[in-house]
């Protein structure tokens, strides 16, 4: 029978983003699959200081609630533009488009929410190029 809880560490999950081609932007541990989560996202980002996320994009059906761990930055959500800290919270609805900006030391956060497949998409956006 199975364990009715998972733990890992994510600096053991693997980083999507070197094997993406965006190592020089960001670090992004995708970690459900890892969990053996069925129904909850959960995704660990590290930008790097001064960078933008490699791409804008919203979902059709999954709420996704952003903390921020560390650093300092600011998020775009669809047309607006917000400082984001330490300890920041950001729930964002699935129709909004978003991406991040890190300031001068970086800017670490969560993403986490339900997992849908193939439920998000990129937006093409001139602030993230």
């Amino acid at each position: 029978m199975p364990s009715g809880h998972t733990q890992i560490n994510l600096t053991d999950v693997e980083d999507a983003a070197t094997a993406a081609g965006l190592g020089s932007t960001w670090e992004a541990r995708v970690a459900r699959e890892d969990l053996d989560a069925e129904q909850t996202g959960l995704t660990h980002f590290r930008l790097l200081p001064g960078k933008r996320s490699p791409f804008m994009h919203r979902h059709k059906r999954a709420e996704e609630v952003y903390v921020v761990l560390g650093g300092t930055g600011r998020i775009k959500l669809d047309d607006e533009i917000f400082d984001v800290h330490a300890l920041d919270a950001i729930r964002v609805a699935p129709e909004v488009a978003r991406a991040f900006e890190a300031g001068p030391e970086g800017l670490e956060f969560i993403a986490f929410g339900p997992h849908y497949n193939a439920d998000g998409e990129s937006i093409e956006d001139n602030w993230v190029k």
